[in-house]
């Protein structure tokens, strides 16, 4: 397993920032004391390599209310925690449900290709990557947050990923905290913020199959906030999308591009191994394309959520 390193406050510091008031809107741009305060916590809080994400749990269906706990405070740095449990090979998609509900996360949101029971498997299958849905095929998928085509009453707010089988080779996923890459856009210029917070930032054309509509276009912003966390919706496809034509918000995608593709140390590198899985409040990710062994190919089970993980 692969990691970039992150800088991160430690020392008196990191307990000064836990020690400071409440923040009341880290996010409003009218508020730059609130959002100083959080980013001042956020970074002295925040993972220093990605083995800080991991884990140890005994049996992912049944965790004890002390790894339950270590998962939740992870993501409260975070945004993500990843797992590693002894169950490789296991297919079993209790893992996936049961898990979940540890962690308060019941209500399914399911995509029109789940399995009927609304948790997804995810492998190569011709027959749907052939209408072109890129996550059952072994091709490479693009920086994205899951749900960015939805409606606001279906948001994505978290999901989580057991691996049952990894790939021969590839299937690395590439993991991008929303919240730092809201850090990192609006220390750049609080005008990309702005821009991306603008209720027409971008729209996702509609999805139509044999001349009916599959889904209809949905335009919203990038970054909005949802019972006081941050949201983002965001996919760095190039087709089927159509961002607001104005110079300001042409330029923060660039700049967010630039900050998820030029190797920036905020990025985590991953990839899941049988047992493990990722738990996450929808982070930015991708996933390279990979390889499958004969008569054994990558089986990832994949379960999204309408809740978020909360603290401890």
């Amino acid at each position: 397993m692969r990691y970039v390193g992150l800088a991160r406050y430690s020392g008196p510091r990191a307990l000064n920032a836990a020690l400071q008031p409440a923040i009341e809107d880290p996010f409003a741009l009218d508020r730059p004391q609130d959002y100083g305060r959080w980013r001042e916590r956020k970074l002295a809080r925040y993972p220093q390599r990605v083995e800080d994400l991991i884990v140890e749990v005994r049996d992912p269906r049944s965790l004890s209310d002390s790894e339950a706990a270590e998962i939740q405070r992870v993501c409260g740095a975070a945004n993500m925690a990843v797992y590693a449990s002894p169950l490789a090979d296991l297919a079993d998609k209790d893992i996936a449900r049961r898990l979940g509900a540890c962690l308060g996360l019941e209500r399914l949101q399911a995509n029109p290709l789940a399995d009927e029971d609304g948790i997804t498997s995810l492998e190569a299958v011709p027959e749907k990557s052939a209408r072109g849905y890129i996550p059952y095929s072994n091709r490479r998928l693009l920086w994205h947050t899951d749900g960015y085509y939805n409606a606001p009453e279906q948001r994505i707010r978290a999901f989580l990923l057991h691996c049952v089988r990894p790939a021969a080779a590839g299937g690395e996923n590439r993991l991008l905290d929303h919240e730092i890459a809201y850090l990192l856009l609006r220390d750049a210029d609080p005008q990309y913020v702005q821009a991306l917070s603008a209720p027409d930032a971008m729209t996702i054309p509609a999805n139509t199959e044999a001349g009916a509509v599959a889904r209809p276009a949905q335009t919203g912003p990038v970054f909005s906030t949802d019972g006081g966390a941050l949201h983002m919706r965001y996919t760095a496809r190039t087709r089927s999308i159509e961002w607001r034509p104005d110079e300001v918000t042409q330029a923060a995608v660039r700049h967010l591009r630039q900050i998820l593709d030029s190797g920036s140390p905020y990025v985590f590198r991953l990839r899941l191994q049988g047992g493990q899985g990722l738990v996450c409040n929808n982070v930015l990710h991708d996933r390279s394309e990979f390889t499958d062994a004969p008569g054994a190919g990558r089986l990832v089970y994949r379960a999204r959520y309408a809740d978020r993980i909360g603290p401890a």
